[in-house]
């Protein structure tokens, strides 16, 4: 249903709320709540907003890149041509993040900007005169709100709960802490789901890409996979419950290879994506962008791609010695000699074959310096422009059960972990495992869900974000340095705004 989700967004009336302490925007629409909201089609086209918002959570900007820059997958080196270099994008990768960082600003307003449009459309949903047949929209959205706090929570930790659409500037809004945010968020995700249609209910091809209450189940999981970080206490047993809620309802399985998830063949197929994000440039509705951010300038011949990519993100050895030579998941890395699709060399402009080596200098990179992640298939795309029409994936099954396989771990069950960390390495070849470790499942985790936006809560959970050492990060991170701080902007617009501890 990729043109029936995001075409609508063409004619959008989206009340957009871009940062919670903005006195200077105000709120306008043309149709009221009286006039408007008719039937669920009218409604559904400002929902649409809202989730193309929070696509940009695991698309190719700030919201996305700020914190897998802090991971050991992912870097962002500046070239010794002059592209690419910002110390903010620096920062984030030596963990030096300070509250002027202008890209942390950037994600600030990306992730309010879900919650500001979804308070602007629950507003008007609620008031409508139909609100009483547009419950399950009316859910639908509050989600989409949560799922927004969910990562700012993720990221500042502690920031301010805002319901309504316009800020009183005679009351601005003060920091909640990351608890209670975690509790509105869980009670939100949890009211929102008893309206939500199953994915046993509704036709998979039709209803794709909007969230099931599968969809939440798998929120809800990952929000309690980290409740121990979050809160201080853990919820093991909850994600076991969720996953099992995802797991009983027999309408997911692993793709035949990781890739396949990635791939305009798959969209509304897939047995594998629970949630994400419908693509279509075409008509204007959403884009990806991943292959002209990640993939080198000659991937161009090799892919017969309309522009040139800009040799911008990259990986390194870290993320590519975790696989096995078998592993059908380490060919999703661009690295070493390059080849064209039918074997021949891949050359560049002086007739050499290109040789992707490791990043050598993260301030003045040479244009072989990185790999490449290629998570996003060139292969059959549709473009418009340097946009492609790949939709984006923001959880899917192999999640899940890696998910479960460390709720079980870490309740004393790792007999019943073991098989679950081995069915996502068999599809991939990797050899099986005979006994499980908590850095094993870290690892699998590494392996399977490469730029994906998982590692960074990852290492948090595991330590690994603290404690390891990788280039450019070369020393120890402090425990404080788990949340960012609040934007410096954001603390001058609003005076009631706490900055975070150590900032």
């Amino acid at each position: 249903m990729r043109h029936k989700i995001l075409a609508p967004y063409l004619l959008i009336l989206l009340f957009v709320f871009g940062r919670c302490t903005n006195l200077d925007e105000e709120l306008y629409g043309k149709l009221s709540p009286e006039n408007y909201y008719t039937n669920e089609a009218e409604a559904l086209s400002s929902v649409v907003g809202i989730y193309y918002n929070l696509s940009f959570m695991v698309h190719v900007f700030d919201a996305y890149r700020c914190p897998e820059l802090e991971t050991d997958e992912f870097f962002i080196p500046g070239r010794t041509n002059g592209g690419w270099f910002l110390q903010d994008w620096q920062d984030c990768m030596t963990h030096s993040i300070k509250p002027e960082n202008a890209r942390v600003l950037v994600a600030w307003n990306q992730i309010f900007q879900v919650i500001g449009g979804a308070n602007a459309v629950l507003e008007n949903l609620q008031a409508s005169p139909n609100a009483e047949n547009l419950k399950a929209l009316i859910a639908e959205t509050r989600a989409l709100r949560a799922y927004g706090y969910f990562f700012a929570m993720d990221y500042w930790g502690n920031v301010p709960i805002v319901t309504t659409a316009r800020i009183d500037p005679n009351n601005l809004p003060t920091n909640s802490s990351r608890t209670e945010v975690f509790n509105f968020i869980e009670s939100e995700m949890l009211a929102a789901v008893e309206e939500m249609p199953s994915v046993t209910e509704v036709s998979a091809a039709s209803y794709y890409p909007r969230f099931t209450k599968e969809a939440i189940y798998a929120a809800l999981s990952t929000l309690y996979l980290n409740a121990e970080v979050y809160t201080g206490t853990p919820r093991w047993d909850d994600v076991l419950e969720m996953t099992d809620k995802i797991i009983g309802t027999n309408k997911y399985a692993l793709e035949a290879h990781v890739g396949d998830c990635f791939t305009v063949a798959k969209e509304g197929k897939t047995t594998e994506v629970i949630s994400g994000f419908s693509c279509n440039p075409s008509v204007n509705a959403n884009y990806n962008q991943f292959i002209l951010y990640t993939n080198h300038g000659l991937d161009q011949k090799k892919y017969g791609l309309p522009f040139a990519p800009a040799t911008g993100y990259s990986t390194g050895d870290v993320a590519l010695n975790r696989y096995e030579m078998t592993d059908t998941r380490r060919d999703l890395i661009e690295y070493g000699p390059q080849y064209y699709l039918n074997g021949d060399p891949l050359m560049d402009e002086n007739g050499q074959q290109l040789v992707l080596i490791p990043i050598q200098d993260i301030k003045a990179a040479e244009q072989n310096e990185g790999y490449h992640v290629l998570k996003y298939s060139p292969i059959g795309v549709t473009w418009s422009g340097f946009n492609a029409d790949n939709d984006l994936v923001l959880i899917r099954y192999a999640d899940i059960l890696l998910q479960r396989a460390e709720a079980l771990f870490r309740t004393g069950k790792a007999d019943l972990a073991l098989p679950l960390v081995n069915q996502v390495r068999m599809r991939s070849n990797a050899s099986d495992l005979m006994s499980l470790t908590l850095r094993d499942i870290e690892d699998e985790r590494a392996r399977e869900l490469l730029w994906e936006g998982h590692r960074k809560r990852d290492m948090i959970r595991f330590g690994t974000f603290f404690t390891s050492t990788w280039y450019p990060k070369e020393t120890a991170t402090p425990d404080w340095r788990k949340i960012w701080p609040i934007p410096a902007a954001q603390i001058a617009a609003n005076p009631n705004l706490v900055q975070n501890p150590n900032y």
